[in-house]
């Protein structure tokens, strides 16, 4: 289980995200829906341990999250990555196992065969030596997807991943996500399309800085909820 209490995120006098409380487990499927700048990014990366938090816990299997590193993947908004950089589908996915090789061990061939298994997984195989930026949207969002398996992480957290993906790759990486929740991941993910979040996530977040309202996504997507959260 994550359980953040009193959560709370400044930058200077700004209150960036204030007084979250949840508890999420691993085999859901979980939303962030809010507007823009309603903190959902601040969030995420909050529990990524990407940010410190101004106050308040975050606890993964009971203690700090800080040793539990290794558990958790980041996935950034699409726009925050620089698809130029010069690395293939494979050498990114090969990244997933740097928690688990460390400063002085040597690559092995149980970390090819992680890295192996998350490529045919995801369905990357053919793609595998293609440069990112040669990727439809679809395809680098199962490719960064690809690293998370490859790293065994329990915990995906991802920024926006259904931004500028097309109708047919948003239903693929849907299912994706499913599959992973249903081998027992926590996969937590900004959103921000009111339409289709019921046939993504089994559980919501409203928030505009503070929790507006947290539940199962249909009884939370209401009038008054809504009205709340986008004000």
């Amino acid at each position: 289980m994550i359980e953040t209490r009193n959560l709370t995120k400044r930058y200077g006098n700004l209150i960036a995200v204030n007084d979250i409380n949840l508890t999420l487990g691993e085999g859901d499927v979980f939303g962030f829906i809010g507007p823009n700048g309603a903190g959902k990014s601040t969030l995420l990366k909050s529990i990524a341990g990407l940010v410190k938090k101004s106050s308040g816990t975050i606890r993964w299997r009971g203690t700090a999250i800080k040793q539990w590193s290794s558990e958790f993947a980041y996935l950034p908004q699409r726009e925050e990555i620089d698809w130029n950089f010069p690395i293939t589908v494979r050498g990114l996915v090969e990244m997933g196992r740097y928690p688990h090789i460390g400063l002085w061990k040597k690559y092995s061939d149980k970390d090819a065969e992680a890295v192996d298994q998350a490529i045919e997984s995801l369905d990357l195989t053919d793609i595998q030596d293609r440069q990112i930026s040669q990727l439809s949207g679809g395809q680098q969002q199962r490719s960064f997807i690809a690293r998370a398996v490859a790293q065994n992480a329990h915990v995906l957290l991802l920024d926006e991943p259904f931004n500028g993906l097309d109708r047919i790759a948003a239903k693929t990486l849907s299912s994706l996500l499913l599959k992973l929740s249903s081998e027992g991941r926590l996969i937590i993910a900004s959103h921000h399309d009111l339409n289709t979040a019921p046939a993504l996530f089994n559980q919501v977040l409203l928030l505009n800085k503070s929790a507006v309202n947290f539940g199962n996504t249909e009884d939370m997507l209401t009038e008054e909820n809504l009205s709340n959260t986008f004000a």
